[in-house]
């Protein structure tokens, strides 16, 4: 007896093409959204939101998130969320401005700055390996840091540090310094995850530390590198952070991970590790700093940006959330429809 009815051949025909768009949407809706945004705010906010001028201010605005975000979503990419971000940023800053006015040449400041960002990092990875949780761990770290920056400083900020100008308020071909920062780092971060086996390996470690473990590949290590960069990253938001504002402050900012994570989370970037992309990271943190500039634009107070950052959070988690359970119900649904049609 022969049963003609079934449509696991349409379903099997079908099914890609969903798929395709929903991954689109994941991978791709981010860049839509933003041309979305620009077009809109333009009309809203004419004439002032669409001009060279305010793109700028726009591009310098989200640097600092941009920069944090980095961190976070390397650190996401390999299994390692890292919360001590705005601690690490803290302490990198404060010794920094320390040696600078204790005699150090800048470039000695600096270096020392993003050494000691990384190895906060490398701290954070070692105590996480020993089987402790990543988030306990580096909310305690962020504890450790913040407290010692106010040691290093005495409780108060450090002032004067304009010779740290060219990373911050000076301009280059009429670029603030930020954005050359973030120009260069997500350059070379793009590179390093695509490009070089290490951070090929690293990605892959996010996705399933034991599938690379059983290929040889030493997991862990990549891990801690994960730390390393969050660290790294860290320190270099706090040095472009002290640079602007030519002080270095001992307090951590709260709203330093906060922005970065919705950066990273608008982005795509799946929590659970191994997945994600730096482009996609910078485009959040424009989309949030495009926001916050059309508001102000139209005066509208602070407050509101803060609610629709919020909002956009939530939404991000949720579409992530939607559209990995569709399209992995889909792909098990050809599956099951393409094998049931191989055996008729």
């Amino acid at each position: 007896m022969t049963v003609t009815a079934l449509p696991a051949p349409a379903v099997a025909e079908r099914d890609p093409a969903h798929i395709r768009w929903l991954i689109f949407t994941r991978d791709r809706g981010i860049f839509v959204l933003w041309v979305v945004l620009l077009a809109a705010f333009s009309l809203w906010a004419s004439p002032y939101f669409a001009s060279l001028d305010n793109a700028i201010l726009i591009a310098n605005a989200a640097a600092l998130t941009a920069i944090f975000a980095a961190g976070v979503a390397v650190g996401i990419v390999c299994g390692a969320l890292d919360l001590s971000i705005p601690g690490t940023a803290a302490i990198a800053a404060c010794a920094c401005g320390w040696l600078m006015t204790h005699g150090a040449p800048v470039w000695a400041g600096i270096a020392a700055a993003l050494v000691i960002g990384a190895l906060v990092g490398l701290a954070n990875g070692l105590i996480a390996l020993r089987g402790f949780n990543p988030i306990v761990v580096t909310i305690g770290t962020l504890s450790v840091m913040t407290g010692l920056a106010a040691v290093i400083t005495g409780g108060y900020t450090v002032p004067g540090l304009d010779a740290l100008s060219f990373m911050g308020t000076d301009r280059l071909l009429g670029v603030p310094g930020p954005v050359w920062m973030v120009a260069v780092l997500f350059a070379a971060g793009t590179l390093f995850l695509t490009r070089t086996r290490h951070g090929i390996r690293l990605m892959a470690v996010g996705g399933s530390a034991e599938a690379v473990r059983r290929c040889g590949i030493h997991a862990e290590r990549y891990k801690v590198l994960g730390f390393v960069i969050s660290g790294f990253c860290a320190a270099l938001g706090g040095l472009v952070t002290t640079a602007v504002v030519t002080e270095a402050s001992p307090a951590a900012n709260p709203g330093i991970i906060f922005n970065a994570l919705t950066a990273v989370a608008l982005a795509g970037v799946a929590l659970s590790g191994g997945r994600g992309s730096l482009p996609r990271v910078l485009v959040g943190a424009l989309i949030l700093a495009t926001i916050s500039n059309a508001l102000t634009i139209k005066g509208i107070q602070p407050y509101w940006g803060t609610a629709v950052t919020g909002l956009l959070l939530l939404a991000s988690l949720g579409l992530e959330k939607w559209v990995s359970t569709t399209v992995s119900r889909r792909l098990v649904a050809t599956a099951q429809a393409s094998a049931h049609t191989g055996t008729r």
